[in-house]
């Protein structure tokens, strides 16, 4: 798998300055800093929202391309307001939703997944990364599926899955893996 410049090489071929875009944190800190993020590569925010009662007039009337929804907000949370996305409305039911969270639990990340959102990434993030996460959710071919009460996309990622750099505990237990398979192997050879 590329590194950071291999997916944002690839991603010259998709253009997002027309797509329209919204994003919805209930800080005007997040809120301005998404927003000047996506600016940085073209994308033009068509919708700022410090609510979920907000967007969800907007999204009620509006086609969007793109939402960025910050998890954690008062009253209605960012995963209430991609459920109700994907189960409320005809136009936008289909939209890429990526999540973003300043501090999240693996519990945290099943639930974006289970309300349907496509990706989650964590604050505080690089206009870099955001923008290959963009890219990969531009790109995703996964089929929407009903089933029970989950509306959204195919929660299985198959083949490479998403962009991501592996951190070093995982690298390191990959090592000690491989290393432990080859003296096992070896261990056989010599019997």
């Amino acid at each position: 798998m590329g590194g950071v410049g291999e997916s944002l090489r690839e991603s010259a071929v998709i253009n997002l300055t027309a797509a329209t875009t919204m994003v919805v944190d209930d800080s005007a800190f997040g809120l301005d800093l998404t927003c000047q993020a996506l600016r940085g590569f073209g994308i033009r925010t068509s919708y700022t929202c410090q609510s979920a009662a907000e967007a969800m007039e907007i999204l009620a009337d509006q086609p969007i391309d793109l939402l960025v929804v910050d998890c954690e907000m008062p009253s209605v949370d960012g995963y209430e307001l991609v459920r109700w996305l994907r189960r409320s409305t005809k136009a936008n039911a289909m939209a890429p939703v990526i999540m973003t969270a300043a501090h999240i639990r693996r519990s945290k990340i099943a639930e974006a997944r289970d309300c349907g959102a496509n990706f989650v990434v964590t604050k505080p993030f690089s206009a870099a990364t955001l923008l290959e996460r963009i890219v990969w959710v531009a790109r995703d071919v996964r089929p929407f599926l009903e089933v029970g009460d989950y509306f959204g996309p195919d929660r299985r990622i198959r083949d490479e899955g998403p962009p991501s750099e592996e951190r070093r505990a995982t690298v390191i237990r990959k090592a000690a893996f491989d290393a432990e398979q080859a003296a096992q192997t070896a261990a056989k050879d010599n019997v």
